[in-house]
């Protein structure tokens, strides 16, 4: 995780609390006392850092989110090309999955079934890192490395379609997720539909 911010003991104790039970329940079945148990505090204090258990999960997402954002853009660094950057981006994704089941789960099964979290602080996080992605595609085009046929839009949903799909069963199951054997085929599969001289017919 990233460095924390400089929260109160008691808001530190609670969220990870929440990470804790996350890692062998539901979210729907996890109470706020149960949280307050878990962490040793009242639910009084709870609902003195959070609005409730919704927006305990969209924070405890947004220290995640955090984190990976500044991961994402250090890994990038350095790396020429935008298929190079493509290939590191979908590494870095799966394997992120691959290591911090908690993570995924939110990500991906917790917080989607809530309309509100389209429109939440911790979603302007999500979109910063599609962004990166975006911005890719669009050097990819540029460069003619990637094909311009194509919105970079719907390519961008693509991709993190096909990322999600490759890994979802994995993280509901909780089975073994491998980011190179994933990577190398996901890469084999979408290069050869999007690089620049790609058959358009």
């Amino acid at each position: 995780m990233a460095e924390a911010k400089a929260w109160p003991p008691g808001r530190i104790k609670i969220a990870d609390a929440l990470r804790v039970l996350l890692e062998t329940k539901d979210f729907g079945a996890i109470t706020t006392s149960e949280i307050a148990k878990s962490a040793g505090v009242t639910e009084a204090l709870i609902y003195k850092y959070f609005k409730g258990k919704r927006d305990l999960l969209y924070q405890l997402l947004s220290e995640y989110l955090e984190h990976y954002d500044v991961q994402v853009e250090r890994d990038l660094k350095g790396i020429k090309g935008a298929l190079n950057k493509l290939r590191k981006l979908i590494w870095s994704h799966i394997n992120v999955y691959a290591t911090d089941r908690v993570f995924a789960k939110i990500l991906l099964l917790d917080v989607r079934s809530f309309s509100d979290y389209y429109t939440s602080e911790t979603y302007k996080l999500v979109r910063k890192y599609t962004e990166i992605l975006l911005e890719i595609i669009q050097e990819g085009i540029k460069n003619q490395e990637i094909r311009d046929d194509i919105p970079p839009v719907f390519l961008r949903q693509a991709i993190l379609g096909s990322i999600e799909n490759v890994c979802l069963t994995r993280v509901v199951f909780d089975q073994k997720i491998s980011p190179d054997d994933l990577t190398e085929k996901l890469c084999e599969f979408v290069f050869k539909g999007i690089e620049h001289g790609a058959s358009k017919n």
